[in-house]
């Protein structure tokens, strides 16, 4: 971490070394987030609620990121000034909002269905840089979004029939919206603030926002010392926390920050689908459900499609200037 405290400035990189460190933090990011949805599960399984998961979650990411956050700052105070709503979106949408809507879908129906409808973020990024800056996708790019689709549907296994609960899809389809946000924030560096501050204040954010809802009874707040259960193995309850705290928050935000900066929020959006291959086999090793050839088949389809998303990036067409400017 302390090496990206030191982290982007846009011009020192090369453009080579840039797109090289930018994939290979999103796949960093993508495979620990990818931890998280069956880690909860088999928290949920034995009584704790959603909210109490992802409070403890995010605070300990947040206990673990602030100092090296403070430290980024370099005494840069004063860019917090213009900063404090970027990091109440942030840590309300991206951090606590979609980690909170994706662990309710959880608890609702399988990981796999549940990650597929969360990643629909990609395109909704892709619309949301189309209508409102006027980044209008190319042919190739359409198409390498088409083929990550598809490779979704087959890691996915959905063309066998999977049950999806109602109430799961719409927290599935919450969540979404939160990680489209935090595609869209995290790739932002007009916003001055290094990428481990940005990461530091949404988490404290997204843990105070938790914390004032549970107290208030507005999120409930249920936890149990059962042990958690992973297929035919239990361990100690807070092993899973620590694991969420350390491994699928502090490394997963303060890398897909980093990735996102190098990478923008269109491709490293598309790299982050890496995450649903990462969330099929965590729940393959932690919770038995064994993969299928068909969803090797996705797997190497989601690949490609990225790599589409990539060679479309040049024809995508730059928003038209506006008269007079």
């Amino acid at each position: 971490m302390t090496a990206m405290a030191n982290d982007i400035e846009a011009g020192s990189i090369p453009a080579g070394s840039r797109l090289v460190s930018g994939l290979l933090f999103a796949i960093v990011s993508a495979t620990t987030f990818g931890m998280s949805g069956a880690l909860a599960r088999g928290l949920l399984d034995t009584g704790w609620s959603a909210g109490a998961v992802v409070l403890i979650r995010v605070g300990i990411a947040a206990a673990v990121v602030t100092p090296f956050g403070v430290l980024s700052m370099r005494g840069r105070w004063t860019a917090l000034r213009g900063t404090a709503g970027v990091l109440i979106l942030y840590g309300v949408l991206a951090v606590a909002g979609a980690q909170f809507c994706y662990f309710s879908a959880v608890s609702h129906m399988q990981v796999g269905p549940a990650l597929l409808i969360e990643y629909t973020a990609p395109a909704a990024v892709v619309v949301w840089l189309w209508v409102l800056h006027g980044q209008r996708p190319g042919a190739v790019t359409l198409a390498g979004a088409g083929v990550a689709a598809l490779g979704l549907v087959l890691v996915l296994d959905l063309l066998s029939g999977a049950d999806l609960s109602t109430a799961g899809v719409l927290w599935a389809l919450a969540a979404m919206v939160g990680a489209a946000a935090y595609f869209l924030i995290s790739a932002d560096e007009s916003n001055g603030l290094p990428p481990l501050a940005l990461a530091a204040g949404g988490l404290v954010v997204g843990t105070v926002m938790l914390g004032a809802l549970g107290l208030i009874g507005v999120l409930p707040m249920k936890a149990s010392t059962d042990r958690a259960i992973y297929g035919n193995h239990t361990v100690a309850w807070w092993i899973p926390l620590v694991v969420l705290g350390l491994v699928t928050a502090a490394i997963s935000y303060t890398t897909g920050i980093a990735a996102g900066r190098r990478l923008g929020s269109r491709l490293a959006s598309f790299v982050a689908l890496l995450e649903v291959v990462a969330g099929v086999g965590f729940a393959w090793l932690l919770l038995g459900e064994l993969p299928r050839p068909v969803q090797l088949l996705g797997g190497v389809l989601i690949l490609a499609g990225v790599v589409g998303v990539k060679l479309g990036e040049r024809d995508t067409a730059a928003p038209a200037p506006s008269p007079g400017f």
